[in-house]
């Protein structure tokens, strides 16, 4: 799952203990709290949005979206790579059919449901080609963890290591965790790295709705193995740098079919 607002999930409790959670209760992440129309629900519309224009528009924004994800399919490196890489271990991506512009909760930007095998990319919210490229970034990471690594949606640590895995191929780069104040000049590389644990946390508690407390717990028994898979990227990808194209000149070394 891809947060938008980072705070969300802070100070929720769950009553049950961090240190015997294994399996979780993932029923209502799909439900029409985050994502209205994924299982048959519908949008609540207010004449007062539709009047000031937050809603009405939904036709435009899913174009608008489409066109973002099909430009991002076509130029970005990254997500020809992380397509090389699906295609390689025999989940081909078709965007007809796995791919999703959908209005979602304001709160987050995207995320990926196992049961249909499919990434949504949230219309309202994932705004402008960058966004989306992150979204689908992120997304297809989880898509790579589900196919290749056999990711269990219910196993709170397969969970907490694919989130590390997203946060850290995909989003914390420095500059960008510097601005988030997840990071400083001062030993760069450890806060990079709670940088890392801060986003798969609220990922984490957003998708499973656990207390801060077992979600601290799950990703601090994965992280170290985790945060070292750099599968299928090779390298940890730095804002406004060459990662990104060179990672996809290396595609072909490890088999990937570009």
């Amino acid at each position: 799952m891809t947060v938008e607002n980072e705070k969300m999930g802070e100070g929720k409790k769950d009553e049950v203990g961090a240190s015997n959670v294994t399996t979780v209760d993932i029923s209502g992440l799909w439900g029409s709290d985050m994502y209205p129309e994924r299982r048959g629900g519908k949008i609540q519309r207010s004449w007062f949005k539709i009047f000031v224009g937050a809603q009405g528009r939904e036709s435009l924004d899913k174009a608008k979206c489409e066109d973002n994800v099909y430009k991002c399919i076509k130029k970005s490196p990254i997500i020809k790579l992380m397509l090389g890489a699906l295609k390689s271990s025999g989940c081909e991506v078709d965007i007809r059919r796995h791919i999703s512009c959908e209005v979602c909760n304001p709160m987050v930007t995207g995320g990926y449901d196992s049961d249909f095998n499919q990434i949504v990319v949230c219309q309202n919210t994932a705004v402008g080609e960058s966004n989306v490229r992150g979204v689908l970034l992120h997304e297809m990471i989880h898509m790579f963890d589900y196919c290749r690594n056999k990711l269990d949606v219910k196993n709170i640590h397969h969970l907490a290591c694919t989130e590390i895995r997203a946060a850290n191929l995909g989003h914390c780069s420095f500059m960008s965790s510097l601005l988030q104040g997840d990071s400083s000049f001062v030993n760069i590389k450890a806060t990079h790295q709670n940088c890392v644990k801060h986003k798969a946390k609220m990922s984490l508690m957003a998708a499973t709705k656990v207390s801060s407390e077992v979600a601290d717990a799950a990703i601090e028994k994965v992280f170290t193995k985790c945060y070292n898979d750099l599968e299928p990227i090779g390298r940890r990808i730095r804002r406004n740098s060459c990662d990104m194209p060179r990672a996809y000149a290396e595609g072909h070394l490890y088999g990937y079919d570009l």
